[in-house]
């Protein structure tokens, strides 16, 4: 693909593009980042590709290296069906949290487009990905890449070894837990993950040290009774309650293999790599969308971009932070983008240009100044929830047309309006709001309390119910199965309230796989 000619100290005309006018954006894209931002990245690693490997990114959450599994094919031909008919379009860009920070372009993309996904990915994400202190808790950027490599090649070798049907089926059973595998408090060092091939071969010669000892203290001669082993040292053994399910298969499921085990072990690092990305959707994509804005409109500024060029870039911004109204049939709750640039862009406004208002509202950042010094602050140190709890602004939600429902079903007059955007509601608004953010209410709390080891091994898992919200049957019989073929034993799960009274009980048995042979 050609570039066309360029004017003076334009980056290009038109909407062709070449890599040295790639590496062009890519520089000046820099210069204002790191310069007047301040911002703090990752070395960039910039990937041209079709739209078919774009489809095929999607259908792998976005990771270049991910393990075969059946379900990311099955994800593929639905996707790339809908995008052949013009019923959905692609993502211009996806970017991966590592070191070097990996952005997949679409070849397809117009140099304007090239440059918004740039100033996007590789310096707003990439920023978020190095700062926030949920990614340095929980991610080890340097390591992903090596560890999924690792854990491709260590897959195919186990199908290689004991059939595709037996992995498949391991994996089947750990997707199914993938929201239950994982730490939610840190209470130990980032996992190093260019580590875990080197332990990976050392558990291998050496049987799980853990799981020998636990199994051995259960009572097999005539003379001990399952009152020898109290319920208090059982559980300490077993390390309960224990709310990651896929560990404490890992650790203690009595008739895993080790190849087995190891295969939930790359599940669970996977989804605990994840696990940051699922609390900060709305700050993560609001700083790549304020970034891209500030870096695009000072390219044009200093006439790097024509007006042609920047038109079509606020033309594709607008699309990207567009927020139908709740009376829209397009209303799915809010776009993570517009909220997030929203309230990014009030965070300025505060800081450089407070009202009487504002001063009331946010005494230790109205009028400081340095609005990128704050907004730097803030994306290093919350997440969506504890966000939008402490700086959405009154202002904001009567601009957004904010109001709070109540819908109880219960209630005889059904649905009616708790708070709008006024004196009295704005704080009632802003908690409402952040609670739908709230990792602790988005996920079911659901935890391993109990195993007879000294009967029947019976499986007994609690769900402790939030206001009112039992599990989905239906859902909850299908991962009950998955976990009872990975324990090898009955399972049941209780649902409790706050006085610990149980609401509903689900159960499952075991089925004969060839996984557990």
């Amino acid at each position: 693909m050609s570039a066309g000619v360029a004017a003076k100290g334009r980056l290009f005309e038109g909407a062709d593009w070449d890599f040295s006018v790639l590496q062009r954006i890519h520089d000046a894209c820099e210069g204002i980042a790191l310069k007047e931002l301040g911002l703090d990245v990752y070395p960039n690693q910039i990937e041209v590709i079709t739209a078919e490997q774009m489809l095929d990114a999607y259908s792998s959450v976005g990771m270049p290296l991910y393990y075969k599994h059946w379900s990311f094919g099955k994800h593929f031909a639905h996707q790339e069906a809908f995008y052949r008919k013009g019923l959905m379009g692609l993502a211009y860009e996806i970017v991966i949290n590592s070191s070097p920070c990996i952005s997949y372009l679409m070849e397809e993309n117009t140099a304007t487009m090239q440059t918004l996904v740039i100033a996007h990915a590789a310096f707003g994400h990439n920023h978020f990905f190095k700062n926030n202190y949920l990614f340095k808790q929980w991610t080890d950027a340097e390591g992903i890449l090596d560890y999924l490599n690792f854990a491709k090649t260590y897959i195919a070798h186990c199908e290689e070894h004991y059939g595709q049907l037996a992995v498949e089926r391991t994996l089947d059973a750990a997707h199914a837990l993938m929201s239950h595998g994982i730490f939610r408090y840190p209470g130990k060092k980032t996992l190093d993950l260019r580590a875990e091939e080197r332990r990976e071969q050392e558990r291998r010669r050496h049987e799980e040290r853990a799981f020998n000892d636990l199994w051995r203290t259960v009572p097999a001669g005539p003379g001990k009774t399952a009152n020898e082993l109290t319920i208090d040292r059982r559980r300490a053994l077993l390390g309960l309650p224990q709310e990651n399910i896929l560990y404490f298969l890992e650790k203690s499921a009595p008739r895993l293999q080790s190849w087995q085990r190891e295969l939930l072990r790359i599940v669970r690092h996977i989804a605990q790599y994840f696990y940051p990305q699922g609390m900060t959707k709305v700050m993560n994509e609001g700083t790549a969308t304020y970034v891209h804005y500030k870096i695009m409109t000072r390219l044009h500024e200093q006439g790097r971009l024509s007006d042609g060029n920047f038109l079509e870039f606020l033309q594709s911004h607008t699309n990207v932070v567009f927020q139908p109204g709740f009376d829209d049939q397009r209303f799915s709750g809010f776009n993570p983008y517009a909220l997030g640039f929203a309230m990014m862009s009030d965070i300025e406004r505060i800081v450089t240009r407070p009202d009487e208002e504002d001063r009331t509202w946010f005494p230790d950042i109205a009028g400081t100044g340095d609005a990128m010094a704050v907004l730097r602050d803030v994306w290093a140190n919350y997440r969506d929830e504890s966000f939008i709890s402490q700086f959405l602004s009154p202002r904001l939600m009567r601009e957004m047309r904010m109001f709070h429902l109540h819908d109880d079903p219960a209630e005889p007059k059904g649905i009616r309006v708790e708070a709008i955007h006024d004196e009295r509601g704005y704080r009632r608004i802003r908690r409402a709001l952040s609670r739908q953010y709230d990792v602790g209410l988005l996920e079911p709390n659901i935890e391993v309390v109990d195993v007879d080891l000294a009967g029947d091994r019976h499986l007994l898992l609690r769900h402790q119910v939030v206001d009112g919200n039992l599990l989905n049957e239906a859902d909850a019989k299908l991962v009950l199965q998955h976990l009872a073929d990975l324990w090898s034993y009955d399972v049941s799960l209780r649902e409790v309230d706050a006085t610990d009274t149980v609401l509903k009980e689900h159960g499952a048995n075991p089925r004969k796989l060839a996984a557990a042979a």
